[in-house]
């Protein structure tokens, strides 16, 4: 039986990597971890994270940085709380 919890804490995690990865720079590790947060989210909150993660990650593949606006909608689409405080310390 597949524990609810315990599949959301790894989406965070996940999705916590994936933020990390467009800090460095990284598109692909990006891409693969929010596909993770994806399959592991039991609630459907990261749909509007996944979303914005490929729209940064673009940017990388494309040699451009992300820019404010890019990294302001992916700070939108955590809401409040310790994800938004991580894409505030990655994105400077």
């Amino acid at each position: 039986m597949r524990n609810p919890g315990r599949l959301q804490r790894q989406a965070l995690s996940a999705a916590e990597r994936s933020i990390q990865a467009l800090g460095r720079g990284d598109p692909v590790s990006a891409r693969m971890a929010i596909s993770t947060a994806l399959d592991k989210d039991q609630t459907g909150i990261y749909v509007g994270v996944a979303d914005a993660v490929d729209v940064a990650a673009g940017m990388l593949e494309r040699d451009e940085p992300i820019t404010e606006g890019v990294w302001g909608h992916l700070a939108d689409a955590v809401g409040p709380g310790p994800l938004q405080a991580l894409v505030e310390a990655v994105r400077h």
